[in-house]
C-alpha cells in the first residue's frame, strides 16, 4: 500500500497502479481527441496522419514493409494509402529492381501537410505542458520512454 499526502493529510492509494494505468490511458485518448480537431482543417484523418508522419521518416519505403511497422494488416492499409494517393499526400511507384513491390513517396503536398502538422503539434504540445518548467518536460519524457521501453520489454517477452 503506497501513503501519499494530499494537503498535509496522509491517504493510503491501494490502487494506484491502476489510476496510473486509466491516467495514461486518458492522456493518450484525450491528446488523439484533441489532435485528430486540429487535424481536421487539413483534411487528415487519425489513420492517415499516422501514415504520413511515419513517411515523413521513411520516404519511398515499400508498401509492405510501412504495414509492418505501422502493425497494420496489408488490406487495412491499401485503403488508407488509396485515400491518401486520391487526395494528393503521396504517390506510389513500383521499385525499380522488383516491380511487385510498391514504394510510397510523399509528394509536395504531403510534405507541405507534415511541416503544417509538426507546427501544430508542437503549438498543441505547447497548450498540453503548460505549466511544466523545461527540466520538468524533460523528466516527463524520460519517464515515459522508460515506461515504453518496459513494454516493449513485456511485449518482446510474451510475443516468444
Amino acid at each position: 500500500m503506497l501513503t501519499v499526502s494530499r494537503n498535509g493529510r496522509q491517504i493510503e492509494e491501494e490502487n494506484w497502479d491502476q489510476r496510473l494505468g486509466f491516467l495514461m490511458h486518458d492522456v493518450s485518448r484525450l491528446r488523439r481527441v484533441v489532435f485528430d480537431n486540429l487535424m481536421k482543417p487539413l483534411g487528415v484523418t487519425r489513420s492517415q496522419w499516422w501514415v504520413l508522419a511515419y513517411l515523413s521518416r521513411h520516404d519511398g519505403m515499400a508498401q509492405s514493409d510501412l504495414a509492418n511497422m505501422l502493425e497494420l494488416g496489408k488490406a487495412a492499409l491499401g485503403g488508407i494509402i488509396d485515400r491518401l494517393e486520391v487526395s494528393g499526400f503521396i504517390i506510389r511507384n513500383p521499385d525499380p529492381v522488383d516491380r511487385r513491390i510498391k514504394r510510397v513517396f510523399l509528394t509536395s503536398l504531403g510534405k507541405q501537410t507534415i511541416k503544417e502538422m509538426r507546427g501544430m503539434s508542437h503549438e498543441m504540445s505547447e497548450d498540453i505542458l503548460l505549466g511544466l518548467d523545461n527540466e520538468e518536460r524533460i523528466l516527463l519524457a524520460a519517464m515515459l520512454n522508460k515506461v515504453k521501453h518496459n513494454l516493449l520489454s513485456i511485449k518482446g517477452r510474451s510475443s516468444e
